[in-house]
């Protein structure tokens, strides 16, 4: 590889989150897109980098890595930014938060998101009513740590935290399409508000915007994704 890191993406999918961190750290990297109108996710050359057949993989010097959470986890202690360091005393309550978001919330919004994948298609609609409650459970405990404001989770310090959950606050006002959507409402959680609205005006989002697509108020106000190439379903 020419730059030390290749984050394979596509537009607006789970890889967003790597690429706001690899911006924000400063980290050269080369991105390459999988098609997904092509299914190139489910390719033998792709599924040799993640056998799942999700995005994102970070491929890196030591070897591909994929899992949003691994890779985030990976790139702070490798680089030493974005999160507590092994030995500072907040490390433990970052990582059980770091893996409620992905374990818990993100777990859930794929139910959300792809209910047909879950149970019966009938019964999709009735899945999606059932977890939406939890949804917005998480938001609040979310926004209660947002307004206690440790490091590593406050407006005017960006984690990789705060970058993933400003992502699934994304999607969450988004997707998925055609469906009542009044359950999310951003005014309900404004210490998280306050955190997206500061992660809108960082460099790192503004490059995003540009490569992705992404409007200009991608987590305050977002609008779908018209990205330069690829497509985010």
């Amino acid at each position: 590889m020419m730059t030390p890191y290749r984050l394979y993406y596509a537009p607006d999918n789970a890889s967003l989150v790597i690429r706001l961190v690899l911006e924000e750290m400063g980290v050269p990297y080369e991105a390459v897109l999988v098609d997904r109108r092509r299914n190139e996710q489910d390719s033998a050359a792709y599924r040799a980098l993640n056998p799942n057949g999700l995005i994102p993989v970070l491929e890196t010097p030591q070897g591909p890595i994929f899992e949003t959470a691994a890779i985030l986890l990976w790139l702070s202690e490798s680089h030493g930014q974005m999160a507590p360091p092994a030995d500072d005393p907040d490390r433990a309550e970052f990582l059980k938060w770091l893996f409620f978001a992905s374990n818990t919330l993100h777990a859930d919004l794929r139910i959300l998101f792809y209910a047909e994948k879950y149970i019966d298609p009938s019964q999709a609609d009735m899945l999606r009513a059932g977890i939406r409650p939890r949804l917005r459970q998480h938001l609040q405990l979310l926004d209660a740590l947002a307004k206690r404001a440790p490091v590593w989770f406050r407006a005017d310090s960006q984690s990789v935290l705060t970058y993933y959950v400003a992502c699934m606050m994304r999607w969450m006002a988004l997707y998925p399409a055609k469906t009542d959507r009044s359950w999310y409402q951003l005014a309900d959680t404004p210490n998280l508000q306050t955190i997206l609205m500061q992660l809108e005006m960082c460099p790192a989002t503004r490059s995003a915007i540009a490569a992705e697509g992404l409007g200009v108020t991608p987590f305050t106000s977002p609008t779908h994704a018209n990205p330069p190439e690829g497509s985010a379903t």
